[in-house]
């Protein structure tokens, strides 16, 4: 009986030990404990894009949550994110120009993408590779083929690069076991892509010029080498196409589906900052999301989508947000912010959309370097305040959504 007290007593004590708890909040392998919901890939795609992230923590920045130093992914994981979007550019050798270094890391490389899906996956996230088909930024405004194919003179040349360039990529993904769950073909093709800085002959893809069939040719080549890497694999990626501003998405799928014969994809994605994009008004977009859900078929996801918690900032690097009048419910601040990505997601959920994707919100400010300046152009649109810390908006992923 002795024997058995004394045992009991030394149960307690160590069970009393400061920090022995099975619910240490210094764990950053625990989520939060005001977790209220964490969503499925079938219920809702809470996804983030944290392309920047391994640059921005190679230049010194560093994220808190709960005043603890954390992993940028395992923090948008432990408050709900089950989606991570990357982008990736073909050879972005204009990295090292801005760097000045000749070894520097191709960030947004192939390389470094692998790494951030490794990271994603480890956590149990999906991932969203986003393939711009340049070796720089690809948005409405630029769409750049890479310096790899500027010679190009033959549509058929065109296509073949398009199908085996996404399908090695996917392929060296595959055997390594990190298939995305899916891929982009093209970012933000507002009148297509492999459109600008043209070298005279290169084949025309420009729907605005009506080059339907031409750019329908060229995205049916992205979408078979996607469904062709993918035959053998466990992990069949979504294809998503992706246009910018909500108020091109009745009238380019239209005609990208009719006049460009593409109906093998599976997303109808759109980005929607609606400080910029301002056509279709917030109150009016979900009767859109459920119109191009019903008229095409398709899941209707924002790929990207953004809102300011500030209109200050920490560093030389002029920000992109705070200028604009704010949407009249949600001012910009911290809780303005939480309460537009909130209002956005039911929205979107009530109207029969997928998910919502945020862009960069792990941008915060660091000396890391781009072709326009040195630290970020998004510190006040990001998840993070200027000193890193993790901020109210993290809550919308785990909140409680009633459709």
């Amino acid at each position: 009986m002795k024997i058995f007290n004394l045992l009991q007593a030394l149960v307690l004590l160590i069970l009393f030990l400061p920090g022995f708890s099975c619910g240490n909040k210094s764990n950053p392998d625990e989520p939060p404990k005001d977790t209220k919901n964490l969503y499925s890939l079938k219920d809702f795609a809470m996804g983030v894009d944290l392309s920047y992230a391994g640059q921005v923590e190679d230049h010194g920045g560093v994220f808190r949550d709960s005043g603890q130093v954390r992993d940028p992914f395992r923090i948008m994981k432990n408050h709900g994110a089950n989606y991570v979007r990357l982008r990736l550019w073909h050879h972005p050798l204009w990295v090292r120009t801005v760097y000045n270094n000749p070894v520097k890391t191709l960030y947004s490389g192939y390389e470094e993408v692998e790494k951030a899906i490794k990271r994603a996956k480890a956590l149990g996230m999906s991932v969203n590779l986003d393939f711009h088909y340049s070796d720089f930024w690809a948005d409405p405004g630029k769409q750049n083929p890479p310096s790899a194919w500027a010679g190009i003179k033959e549509l058929q040349t065109l296509r073949d690069s398009v199908y085996n360039y996404t399908f090695s990529v996917l392929k060296k993904l595959k055997s390594k076991g990190l298939m995305p769950e899916m891929v982009q073909i093209g970012n933000e093709i507002n009148c297509g892509l492999l459109i600008t800085g043209l070298q005279t002959g290169f084949p025309g893809l420009n729907g605005c010029n009506n080059q339907w069939a031409n750019l329908g040719a060229v995205l049916n080549s992205g979408i078979k080498a996607v469904r062709d890497a993918s035959a053998d694999s466990a992990v069949k990626p979504l294809v998503a196409l992706h246009v910018a501003d909500p108020k091109n998405l009745e009238w380019w799928f239209g005609k990208v589906t009719t006049e460009g014969g593409v109906t093998g994809f599976d997303v109808i994605g759109f980005s929607y900052y609606p400080l910029w994009h301002t056509t279709v008004s917030f109150s009016a977009l979900p009767a859109l999301i459920t119109r191009m859900k019903t008229t095409f078929g398709k899941q209707v996801m924002i790929m990207e989508t953004g809102y300011p918690w500030s209109t200050g900032g920490s560093d030389s690097y002029n920000n992109q947000f705070g200028n604009q009048t704010p949407l009249a419910e949600f001012p910009f601040s911290a809780e303005g912010q939480l309460q537009f990505m909130k209002a956005l997601t039911l929205n979107v959920l009530k109207a029969g959309g997928s998910g919502i994707m945020y862009w960069e919100p792990a941008w915060i400010t660091s000396q890391m370097k781009d072709s326009w300046g040195t630290g970020s152009s998004w510190e006040n649109v990001t998840f993070f305040d200027f000193q890193g810390n993790a901020l109210p908006v993290v809550g919308y992923m785990n909140a409680k959504y009633n459709k």
